[in-house]
């Protein structure tokens, strides 16, 4: 089975040119002008469109098993790919948490059955699965997910032998939520003297605030500097942390450090007008934080941009500060969001598919995937520029059916996702297929 890609501006590598691809099967098998089409040959027209390598995001919160009132693979897949996302990795804070190889494969086994998009997997550390971490197989899931210092359902890790252990051990890469829960809770307790259970949304970036960030980041590089470890710092959201990794591990083939869209999009000026709708962990902070972390991914200093997807009902969204849940689904709007700060010059395009595809790629070593080169994966995001796309009810495909963004228009439409060789999505409609793959990691 051929398709045939032709006309578009491909966005790869650090350049912009015009060219045709050729897909055979799952496999692009030739980049270039005046290709020869092959009879018998799908064809897809993407003249006045850009062409990217799909979108890989490191880390979302799917919510199977347990939590699906909220979301589940089936659905938001969907969502992804509607996004111009063809590859996940979910986290482990589910009902059960995924902190046994048992658990693992339950998770394998929905995606293998309901995800549209390729897929993998964080194994979660508690406080006692350290077997688990050491048996599982490093090319076939993405890392450990430690939540470090910060409550997270039943998923903090807060023996500090045990992460001795952990940083000791293991072989491959760390993934850390830094929040230091001390530190959360008597600023909570501070504000509730205050207010009662009445805080103002607004002061959730001085609960969770910088200093909490800052001191359990510090202390997981400590760790990984000791063992030398393979870690990577989540979600950062202040400039403080920036500055600490600039003087201590930076550059180093064993650190690397993400940001999502909302820290880039949002500041804690934004909590007047969406209030617990973009109530996250760590929380969105200062605008002068949000155009640091800007400036660090054009400098290097943060390598990949992910979205931390975590949906909850909107029922559950609109309780007051201390009953609604942290977390806000982006994964479907996150690419969209990022060409709409290149539109905005913030970034350019080729670097928005360094922090999303080559990146994230190539940290997880994720086996031919997040480039568009020839006998790669043919996992491809076709996007229209300088089109209305109004984000609304009728046009979102999370199971929650809402967005902070509902009524924004963006100047930017995905037109179509392929999922190795297979398309998707397009024209506003999702495509069922069963061509979606297990990632792969080219480890030991």
């Amino acid at each position: 089975m051929y398709v045939f890609i032709k006309n578009g501006q491909i966005i790869n590598e650090g350049k912009q040119y015009k060219s045709d691809i050729l897909i055979k099967n799952e496999i692009i098998v030739k980049i270039g002008e005046n290709i020869e089409k092959p009879e018998n040959c799908e064809e897809f027209d993407a003249e006045g469109m850009i062409i990217l390598p799909g979108i890989i995001d490191t880390h979302v919160h799917f919510r199977e098993p347990g939590l699906t009132e909220k979301a589940n693979i089936f659905s938001d897949s969907r969502a992804a790919a509607a996004g111009g996302i063809t590859s996940f990795i979910d986290m482990p804070n589910t009902i059960p948490p995924t902190l046994s190889i048992e658990n693992l494969n339950v998770k394998f086994e929905i995606a293998k059955q309901n995800s549209i998009i390729n897929y993998s997997f964080f194994l979660g550390a508690g406080n006692n699965n350290l077997n688990e971490i050491l048996n599982v197989n490093p090319n076939e899931i993405a890392g450990i997910k430690i939540f470090m210092g910060a409550s997270t359902g039943n998923m903090c890790v807060n023996n500090p032998e045990f992460l001795e252990e952990i940083f000791k051990q293991s072989k491959i890469l760390i993934a850390v939520h830094c929040e230091d829960d001390e530190i959360i809770k008597n600023n909570l307790l501070k504000y509730k003297r205050i207010y009662g259970e009445k805080i103002p949304i607004k002061f959730h970036s001085k609960i969770r605030s910088e200093e909490a960030c800052l001191k359990s980041t510090m202390f997981a590089v400590k760790l990984a500097e000791k063992y030398n470890s393979k870690l990577h710092i989540l979600h950062i959201s202040t400039e403080k942390e920036i500055n600490l990794l600039n003087n201590r591990l930076l550059g180093q083939k064993n650190l690397s450090t993400e940001t999502c869209v909302n820290y880039l999009w949002f500041s804690e000026n934004d909590y007047k007008k969406f209030g617990t709708k973009i109530k996250c962990n760590p929380a969105i902070k200062t605008e002068k934080d949000r155009l640091a972390l800007i400036k660090s991914l054009k400098t290097g200093k943060i390598d990949t941009i992910a979205t931390d997807h975590a949906p909850h009902t909107l029922e559950e969204k609109n309780n007051n500060y201390c009953e609604a849940p942290s977390g806000i689904p982006s994964i479907q709007h996150s690419l969209q969001m990022m060409i709409d700060l290149f539109q905005k010059g913030y970034f350019s395009l080729p670097e928005i598919v360094k922090f999303m595809c080559h990146n994230p790629a190539d940290l997880f070593q994720i086996e031919k995937r997040g480039y568009l080169k020839e006998n790669y994966f043919a996992d491809i995001a076709i996007i229209k520029l300088n089109e209305a796309h109004e984000v609304n009810k009728s046009n979102i495909f999370y199971k929650c059916k809402w967005s902070p963004l509902e009524n924004y228009i963006f100047n930017s439409k995905i037109i179509a996702t392929f999922v190795n060789g297979k398309k998707v999505f397009n024209n506003n409609k999702i495509i069922e297929t069963k061509n979606t793959k297990q990632l792969k990691f080219n480890r030991i």
